[in-house]
């Protein structure tokens, strides 16, 4: 056998074992099954079922629109897997009985396993709110990042991530402000991604709200500003000693009124106040990462952040 013939054999055989390698393909097949009963779901003509056993009183003939498209994800979910390990979260999410699953995973080694195709509903996020949308699920990918809940997330994890948020803001045109996490949107349920995810960075590039540490330091209760500058307010809006203690957002954006609500700011955010200490405290986990304790209580200087981010949010 000459040489050349030996190093095809064994090229080919080599090229068998790394083909058959992936532990994975057992379960690849039943996506690869399930996909395609859905498109089959997706491919029937409207109004080819049987009419004849429907109540409903149906047109003369079948008429299909030509002006539609996919529905598009609006949110991204971020998540820790709260797991030892990216293998122990894929054998997760690979096992009919958990129920549970992602679109993204992303190891601790920056590796990226593409889970589910983004038009489809993973199931990552369980019962949760943000603002008026109540199915998240429906309406969000969901990315899991290796992570315990107690370590750093890694650079390489970090730049990964980053990678995925800028190609899935590019091709669904999902808001900055809806970039969000699990703890976000299930405040007393959930607490991931933890206090070590560096929300502040990836507000930075445009993924997610955070709040302008320069414009904190100007805000001011409205007492304070009452008891240092009482003549000014005469000259600027005489009219506004009548409205007093209420001051005008707009006219004096800096200034948090008297009757400034905790809760409601929350909710403007995206918050669901059901249960307003929980949304205090995922509030806190988010927001307020040096906190040394998460308590559900806000000082001063952390209602001037409160207050700055509910401004951005009516905006």
């Amino acid at each position: 056998m000459t040489y050349f013939r030996k190093f095809l054999i064994l090229g080919g055989l080599g090229l068998m074992v790394a083909c058959s390698s992936n532990p994975y393909r057992t379960t690849n097949k039943f996506y690869k099954k399930k996909a395609k009963a859905y498109a089959k779901e997706l491919s029937k003509f409207p109004l080819e079922e049987n009419q004849n056993e429907s109540a409903l009183n149906y047109g003369e003939y079948p008429v299909g629109t030509t002006n539609f498209n996919l529905r598009r994800p609006n949110f991204v979910v971020i998540h820790h897997t709260a797991q030892d390990s990216t293998i122990q979260t894929l054998n997760t999410f690979t096992i009919p009985r958990t129920q549970v699953s992602s679109h993204y995973v992303i190891g601790d080694d920056g590796e990226v396993f593409h889970m589910l195709n983004n038009y489809y509903r993973a199931w990552h996020g369980g019962i949760g709110q943000w603002g008026h949308t109540t199915d998240l699920n429906s309406s969000s990918i969901g990315i899991e990042l290796d992570n315990n809940g107690k370590e750093k997330f890694s650079d390489a994890q970090i730049s990964s991530l980053l990678a995925v948020l800028k190609q899935l803001k590019e091709d669904y045109k999902i808001p900055t402000e809806n970039f969000i996490g699990h703890l976000d949107i299930a405040p007393g349920r959930k607490v991931d991604p933890s206090a070590n995810f560096p929300w502040k960075s990836l507000a930075e590039e445009g993924y997610g709200i955070w709040y302008d540490e320069d414009s904190i330091e100007n805000i001011q209760f409205e007492y304070q500003f009452f008891t240092e500058k009482p003549l000014k307010i005469d000259n600027i809006y005489p009219a506004l000693k009548k409205r007093i203690p209420i001051l005008d957002k707009y006219l004096f954006p800096n200034v948090i009124p008297s009757n400034f609500d905790i809760a409601e700011a929350l909710k403007i955010i995206g918050y669901n106040v059901d249960d307003l200490d929980a949304a205090i405290k995922s509030f806190q986990i988010h927001f307020l990462q040096e906190k040394e304790q998460v308590d559900g209580i806000l000082n001063a200087e952390e209602i001037k952040i409160l207050y700055n981010l509910y401004q951005k949010s009516l905006n």
